[in-house]
């Protein structure tokens, strides 16, 4: 096996709750930055990082970093690189993406291009020709330049892994799985407790809770580029991985886990994506109002994505939605609120400070996750 330092991204501000996944999956953190945390693993951390971690959106070999200032010297570091390790002479590899912060070579296209004349000219001399016909698998590339310094990564991926493969209808702002599953991971939840969300939408928050519960993998439902590289990856390593991941599953779990929408139709599509995750029987879903929002037991969890301006026509009703969601809280017994917004009078207007207030991006939009903990329940006396 070869030793790898693997790169995973994720949402600002939720690099603690990655990091946590990648430990929990038995690998050594080698770096965690802003919106990253690199790892060290093989060919099979690989295939159990794609198909395993729930929170963040792609997994990444790196194969070089270093220093350039100047578009020769990204040529030339980029020309370096031992490409044949990689990539065969049939593949087709590209840089799909290029970003650069507070660095003197900014921008995106320039950086691209340069970087593969580079790596044609690299496998030019190990191949022995003049022409890639590129007609194999994919082998994209993406490069990072942060103060000066290159990364170059080899994306395993391909579509973000926010893509489980269940979600095929969706509300008019949905929260991405990757970030629905972050914002769970951050809270004290787990399969024992209520949990309910009130404007679930298209039921990520719901349908992420209920895999957790069931220990079903995120990326059992989906196939990734790496696949189809037998030159780095054996396949029997992809299929080890998916086994141990199917012999986790347990969907034999009584859970209450709840999602509510005022929208009969996105409750409808809520249901599908359910079925189609293979949880529908974990979740209970609703047509309701949230002046109906209520519940019986004790010590439950609300964890929602309200709307915050994006998706109503009219700001004016804020206000008003908020009051009522903080009433609604309130009047359900010990228990604990998570709400998720860009809304910044959502305190105010809910009536209800934050023991917590996390700053998050929600793709361009700053949000805030405000946590209201609630009492924990009695611990259970033995028999």
């Amino acid at each position: 096996m070869t030793r790898y330092e693997l790169i995973a991204p994720c949402h600002f501000g939720l690099e603690s709750v990655l990091k946590n996944e990648i430990q929990d999956l038995g690998y050594e953190i080698s770096q965690v930055e802003d919106g990253k945390v690199t790892f060290i693993g093989d060919e099979e951390a690989v295939c159990r990082a794609n198909i395993n971690l729930r929170t963040t959106e792609r997994i990444m070999i790196k194969v070089a970093r270093f220093q350039a200032t100047t578009y020769d010297e990204l040529f030339e570091g980029i020309k370096a690189i031992r490409w044949e390790e990689f990539i065969p002479k049939d593949g087709k590899f590209w840089v799909t993406k290029a970003s650069s912060i507070k660095s003197k070579l900014f921008s995106p296209s320039d950086i691209q291009s340069i970087a593969k004349k580079a790596m044609v000219e690299a496998l030019k001399g190990v191949y022995r020709t003049e022409w890639f016909e590129e007609t194999g698998n994919e082998y994209p590339v993406r490069i990072f330049l942060m103060k000066d310094e290159v990364t170059v990564a080899l994306d395993t991926t391909g579509d973000s892994l926010h893509k489980r493969g269940y979600r095929k209808l969706a509300s008019k702002a949905p929260i991405s799985e990757t970030l629905a599953a972050a914002l769970i991971l951050l809270t004290p939840w787990n399969k024992d407790r209520i949990l309910v969300d009130p404007f679930c939408g298209s039921g990520t928050f719901p349908i992420e809770a209920a895999m957790m519960a069931a220990n079903i993998a995120p990326g059992l439902n989906r196939s990734f580029l790496a696949q189809k590289w037998e030159n780095i990856i054996p396949v029997k390593t992809w299929q080890d991985a998916m086994d141990e991941a199917n012999e986790m599953i347990d969907t034999n779990i009584e859970v209450d886990i709840q999602g509510y929408d005022i929208d009969g139709s996105i409750i409808k599509a809520a249901r599908q994506n359910a079925a189609d995750a293979g949880v529908e029987h974990l979740i209970h879903f609703q047509e309701r109002p949230l002046s109906q929002l209520s519940h019986p037991k004790k010590y439950g969890f609300l964890i929602t994505n309200p709307p915050y301006g994006e998706r109503l026509e009219d700001r004016e009703g804020l206000p008003a939605l908020y009051k009522e969601l903080g009433e609604r809280i309130r009047s359900l017994d010990s228990w604990s609120a998570y709400v998720i917004t860009s809304y910044e009078q959502a305190e105010k207007d809910m009536g209800m400070k934050a023991a917590k207030n996390r700053k998050i991006y929600n793709g361009m939009i700053k949000t805030y996750f405000y946590q209201f903990p609630g009492p924990k329940p009695p611990k259970r006396k033995d028999r």
